[in-house]
């Protein structure tokens, strides 16, 4: 670990690289802590505590929400922008022939990406807005005139399309992506508030609780660790032919099948839908129609129910991770591929029959990739009541991506100095 530390220390565009990563990040924290003006933040963040739709929301603003910061949305409009045009690449055809054109494709694509950005955080923000005014009877936010509206979903674009911005500087630098390390930081940011309290409220009794919780914790780790590294190898062959006077080929590989192929995705879907129904049901509790206020407040009531809300929520994870996996992993083109460059899977047929056998390895090992993420996203909710501890949460979807973005960020400073080949590296 400290030879790495002193090899990338020794490079010295690695280091200036990631001096102006942890700059930027910097920057973004300190973005978080300028709030709007015209709410009170400590009613605010009380409010935040005792709502988990919008505590989980908060986590991906990396509390900026609940400061009611200027990046309050954090980069959430951005991930549903990009999302969207993942699938739409997949079922618009002109968008599918944009994304082969290569370098400038990608480059159109993400330019799209990015103007869908902005009205999406237009909504989410009026979205928000509108929330913390009914269900505070306007305690909160008080008497907001028009052009008070007008100006507060302004600024709150701004900073969405300001940490955008921050995320595409950060990830030119080559030292992981910008908007998973914004997410990152914004998590980690949590931590030591999270152990002080811990240490406020401790005493003697909490020892063995504490003790339960750091084990469950290391192995909720090591387990993301497993499952995200995790691969099925298909091994596959390749047929020996000559080209002019030379022989080529005839060399055996593998095909790495991920086990988590859609990483954090469904997630992000799954709490995208939950939170819908009593978003929506919000804004009928004061209706005149009896029938329609009662249905409001029973969806918002039944979605308080921890045990109803961990159920659908796992379910729908399971559910969202088939069907990203479905989207983005392609078995025809993947046999198609093999097929042209002469490779096969020993012991089947290529074509429709590789492309069919590759789909029936993905679904079975898919099955464990889903309920390990359905596990990791309902954490919280076993772990809280099994231990006690309040004052802290293994919050399973912030474990993952903080985990994940470790991963990544890790293998990409490895990558940058293995290109300036390192002795003993």
């Amino acid at each position: 670990m400290l030879a790495k530390l002193q090899q990338v220390w020794k490079a010295k565009d690695v280091r200036n690289s990631i001096l102006y990563v942890l700059a930027l990040l910097i920057i973004f924290r300190i973005a978080a802590h300028i709030p709007i003006p015209g709410i009170n933040v400590g009613d605010l963040r009380e409010y935040f505590q005792s709502n988990q739709v919008l505590g989980l929301l908060n986590l991906f603003s990396g509390g900026a929400m609940q400061n009611f910061s200027v990046v309050m949305l954090g980069v959430g409009p951005y991930i549903t922008a990009s999302i969207i045009f993942q699938l739409l690449v997949m079922i618009v055809p002109k968008l599918e022939a944009l994304s082969k054109e290569g370098e400038y494709g990608r480059q159109k694509i993400n330019q799209y990406t990015r103007l869908l950005t902005v009205p999406l955080a237009l909504v989410n923000g009026y979205g928000f807005l509108r929330i913390l005014s009914s269900q505070t009877q306007g305690r909160l936010l008080g008497d907001m005139t028009s052009f008070q509206l007008a100006a507060t979903l302004v600024i709150i674009t701004a900073g969405t399309i300001f940490l955008m911005w921050l995320g595409e500087l950060i990830s030119e630098k080559k030292i992981g992506n910008g908007v998973s390390l914004i997410i990152f930081a914004g998590i980690v940011s949590g931590l030591p508030q999270s152990i002080r309290n811990t240490l406020i409220a401790f005493d003697n009794t909490m020892v063995l609780n504490l003790l339960i919780f750091g084990i469950i914790a290391l192995i909720t780790i090591a387990a993301i660790v497993i499952m995200t590294e995790g691969t099925r190898n298909i091994p596959v062959s390749y047929a020996r032919h000559v080209v002019g006077q030379k022989s080529v080929g005839g060399v055996s590989t593998h095909l790495p099948l991920r086990v988590n192929q859609a990483g954090v995705i469904p997630i992000i879907f799954a709490i995208s839908v939950i939170i819908f129904p009593p978003m929506v049901a919000q804004f009928f509790l004061r209706s005149d129609t009896y029938w329609i206020a009662s249905s409001s407040q029973w969806i918002i009531d039944i979605f308080q129910n921890q045990i109803f809300y961990g159920a659908i929520y796992f379910l729908m994870v399971v559910f969202f991770t088939y069907f990203y996996t479905s989207v983005i992993f392609k078995p025809d083109q993947i046999a198609e591929n093999l097929q042209k460059q002469g490779g096969f899977v020993p012991g089947i047929r290529p074509g429709s029959h590789t492309s069919g056998y590759l789909n029936f390895v993905m679904n079975r090992i898919i099955f464990a990739g889903a309920i390990f993420l359905g596990l990791i996203a309902v954490l919280p909710f076993i772990i809280g009541p099994a231990t006690g501890i309040v004052t802290m949460s293994i919050g399973g979807t912030s474990l993952l991506i903080t985990v994940s973005v470790a991963i990544e960020t890790v293998k990409q400073i490895d990558a940058q100095l293995v290109m300036r080949d390192y002795e003993g590296f």
